[in-house]
């Protein structure tokens, strides 16, 4: 199939290769006014200014015009719980009324509440409920995904829900990326024997999902009253003897020193960041290690946002995310993640743009098929609405801009 779009107002976040962006570069968005762009199997096969466009392209039968609408690369959405059984709006209740984190919590809430739900709920059904959720957020221009795991807390719902992700990669054409995050909390039963649930992550999980070939990284929930930088270490170090790279939890209520020991370990990514201190900041700053920032968790949990401008100047290399999951940030609309990180975090839509596409794809490793208009990549892209501006994007934040999505080449319906 080979499809043509012709006079596109602006043709957003196009590169010949890709690379990681980081402190003043973040705000280069290279695009192209009034372009063409061509796919052919699938990829971008050519882009490039009107009055270039080879003549034999205008014979092509399917070709669209576009004029006064624009063409983004998909978001790429590197941090989400999307496999998850059931909401959880009865602690958005009490978050009203004024209860804490740790309270709610304390009352059977929480993660512990998630992991109750799924382990009662089948592999079948949880499949069906991921699934929507998936097509939910590819409509709203999510390109590519990373997925964990997390609400199991026992050996058995863990492997259930990495096994959904697994179906959802062979089911759907969205670049998919699975972590392990078993170490989400403690379960209830372990609460007087931590040591004891680390040990069976270690020697009864990651056995069983590096047989089945289950995930592509470990994770960590590195706080006090979860996991310590110690038990973090260990975790990640298990995984790694499977394949499985380090992703992080870092710095969402505290400055654990997590961020130190992601860097350390080479971690693909530290995400949350809301706690940073100089420490932390200057450890990121130059890392390889990409500082995932996942606003709308903040947003919906009244937390101080992540300071993007700091890591930014500091010259830490940053993504965007949605955190979607049922407790702290119930949605996957990554056109809200963009615009809250220019409104609260005071992110210029280049950067936002970049951070929650190119620096996504690099954030779960997909950068080699995704995140830019890049020939050769997939042809994960957003067509918008007729707008003014780039910068409308972020600005209109409550309105929906996109016209269509398409992966891989085809229309999403």
């Amino acid at each position: 199939m080979t499809t043509l779009f012709i006079n596109i107002k602006l043709l957003v976040n196009v590169r010949n290769d890709s690379k990681l962006l980081r402190g003043s570069d973040l705000q280069n968005l290279p695009c192209i006014e009034n372009a063409f762009l061509l796919i052919e199997d699938h990829v971008i096969a050519d882009f490039g200014f009107m009055h270039q466009i080879p003549p034999s392209y205008l014979k092509i039968p399917a070709t669209f015009e576009v004029t006064g609408k624009m063409i983004l690369p998909s978001w790429c959405d590197s941090h989400t719980h999307l496999v998850f059984a059931g909401s959880r709006e009865k602690e958005f209740i009490d978050k009203i009324k004024g209860l804490t984190y740790a309270e709610i919590a304390a009352k059977g809430g929480g993660i512990l509440n998630s992991a109750k739900k799924l382990n009662v709920t089948s592999e079948e059904d949880l499949f069906i409920q991921s699934y929507k959720r998936l097509q939910e957020v590819i409509k709203l221009g999510t390109g590519a995904i990373e997925i964990k795991s997390g609400y199991g807390l026992s050996v058995e719902g863990e492997l259930k829900m990495l096994r959904v992700i697994q179906r959802l990669k062979s089911t759907t054409r969205i670049p998919i990326k699975s972590t392990f995050l078993g170490a989400h909390a403690i379960p209830s039963e372990f609460l007087e024997n931590r040591e004891e649930y680390i040990q069976l992550i270690i020697e009864e999980m990651l056995p069983r999902i590096g047989q089945e070939k289950l995930a592509d990284y470990i994770d960590v929930f590195c706080e006090k009253g979860f996991f310590s930088t110690e038990d973090t270490q260990k975790l990640c170090k298990a995984g790694e003897q499977y394949g499985l790279k380090p992703k992080i939890h870092a710095n969402q209520l505290s400055a654990s020193g997590a961020v130190q020991v992601g860097v350390k370990m080479n971690a693909v990514s530290v995400d949350h960041l809301e706690v940073m201190d100089e420490e932390a900041t200057k450890a990121l700053s130059n890392a390889s290690t990409i500082g995932t920032l996942l606003p709308t968790a903040a947003f919906f949990l009244r937390m101080p946002y992540q300071p993007a401008r700091e890591l930014i100047n500091s010259g830490c290399a940053i993504a965007l995310a949605s955190d979607f999951n049922p407790g702290s940030s119930p949605s996957g609309n990554m056109n809200f993640v963009v615009a809250l990180s220019c409104i609260q975090m005071r992110m210029l839509p280049e950067e936002a743009i970049n951070a929650a596409t190119i620096n996504g794809a690099f954030a779960m490793e997909v950068q080699n098929i995704a995140g830019s208009i890049t020939k050769g990549k997939l042809a994960n892209l957003i067509l918008t609405q007729e707008i003014p501006s780039l910068d409308y994007i972020p600005y209109s934040f409550g309105h929906h801009l996109i016209e269509k999505v398409m992966l891989a080449g085809d229309w999403v319906n």
